[in-house]
Order: C-alpha cells, then sequence, then structure tokens
C-alpha cells in the first residue's frame, strides 16, 4: 500500500477522543486499568454510532472473557460510573450504555482538587500571619494571642491580607498591640472596608483630609496617623 493510501487509511478510521481527566483521575476513583481500558472501549464504540456494546464485542478487543467484561461492568455500573438509559422515541424504547455518571465524577475530582489547594493556600496565608506578628513583636505569641488571631480569621472573616494591613496601621501609628489592631478591624468592618484597596483608599483619603485641615501658616510638617482607638463619627 502507498504511504498516501495508508495515511487516508489512518484518517478514515477516525479518532476517539476522551478528556486528560479520565487519565488524571481514574485511580483516585479506584478504576483499575483494566477497567479504565474497557471504559475507553465502550467510549469507543459509542463514539462510532454503537449505543449499546456487547460483553461480547467488548471482549473481542480486549484479552479478556466475555463474562470477566460482564463482571467489570457490573461492577463499574455499582460504582456509579455507568449507566443503562433509556431512549423513549414514539413508542420505541431502546437503551444505551451512558458514561455521563463517570464524568461527573471525573469533574467532582477537579472541584475537589482545587478546593484542596485553596484551603492549602489559604492555611499558608495565615500562617504567614502569625510569623508576621511574631517579628514585629519580638517574640513567640502566647496561646491566648494565637486564638485572638485565629478568631479575626474563623470567626470575624477578616481575610490574612486585612489582618496584615492593620498590623501595618499599627507599626506607623508605632502602637504595636493586638488591642490596637483589634480596634482597626473594627472600624473597618464597621465601615464595610473588605479589600486591600479598600483600605487604601480609606487611609489616603484620611491623610489628605488631615492635610487641607493643618493651618497655612504652619511651617512645622508633622506626619498624620489615624488613631483608631479614638471614637469616629
Amino acid at each position: 500500500m502507498k504511504q498516501p493510501d495508508r495515511l487516508q487509511t489512518w484518517i478514515e478510521q477516525g479518532n476517539v477522543a476522551i478528556s486528560q481527566l479520565f487519565f488524571r483521575f481514574y485511580k483516585e476513583l479506584k478504576i483499575t486499568d483494566e477497567e479504565a481500558m474497557l471504559i475507553m472501549h465502550v467510549h469507543a464504540f459509542l463514539e462510532a454510532g454503537n449505543p449499546f456494546p456487547t460483553p461480547d464485542e467488548i471482549g473481542s478487543r480486549m484479552m479478556t472473557s466475555q463474562n470477566h467484561v460482564t463482571t467489570m461492568i457490573q461492577k463499574l455500573m455499582q460504582q456509579g460510573y455507568l449507566a443503562i438509559e433509556q431512549d423513549n422515541d414514539k413508542e420505541l424504547i431502546t437503551e444505551h450504555i451512558s458514561l455521563q455518571p463517570l464524568w461527573e465524577r471525573l469533574l467532582d475530582c477537579v472541584y475537589k482538587e482545587k478546593q484542596e489547594e485553596k484551603e492549602l493556600s489559604q492555611k499558608a496565608l495565615e500562617g504567614e500571619v502569625f510569623q508576621l506578628f511574631e517579628q514585629e513583636f519580638g517574640r513567640f505569641l502566647s496561646p491566648m494571642e494565637i486564638e485572638t488571631i485565629s478568631m479575626w480569621m474563623d470567626q470575624d472573616g477578616h481575610s490574612p491580607a486585612i489582618i496584615r494591613m492593620a498590623l501595618k496601621e499599627a507599626v506607623i501609628s508605632q502602637k504595636i498591640s493586638l488591642r490596637y489592631v483589634d480596634r482597626i478591624l473594627f472600624e473597618w468592618k464597621k465601615k464595610n472596608i473588605k479589600t486591600s484597596m479598600e483600605v487604601s483608599r480609606h487611609a489616603t483619603s484620611f491623610r489628605e483630609k488631615n492635610i487641607q485641615l493643618q493651618p497655612a501658616a504652619s511651617t512645622t510638617k508633622k506626619v498624620q496617623f489615624y488613631n483608631w482607638l479614638e471614637e469616629r463619627n
């Protein structure tokens, strides 16, 4: 057979597309390599227009018996990876094998993985907050201080980024204490300040306001700090 004919034959046979998610997560779903191969054969039959391949048809393409194919199919159905669904076409009722349950489980694996990554990232950011307080305090945090900072994140809903900025404000004001940081966070929450950008805008607005209120004849510049322990309207 000439080379162009071989290429044409290859193209005419078509390709079977299956998501990379299957190869990434089938082991996590406790699907064996042999069961994975069976699933790929089922998918190939479906793609070729055969909605209900028999164990004989599948087994003819695998190095296994019809009985073993049947056993594997039953197991995959019990695990919720394969389903037999009905097609109602007027008076004719037909059935087909569906891999949709498996695809849904694979997507669940992706969302689970992303959630775990998010939680790990959040834990890392929280750990950095504790380290930052220890650096500024110049000592290890006490159990009560650790509990207070944890409550800011877990109960009050403050993000690690906001807590870091509150600590920064305390450092700038030279009032490094948990009480002062707590008051800053309280004021920000009362004013519905939730993001780093909102904090920056609020601080800039305060400083500009204080510059405008300074006497024109004054020749001595003073850096204005926001005293978060004072009551504000």
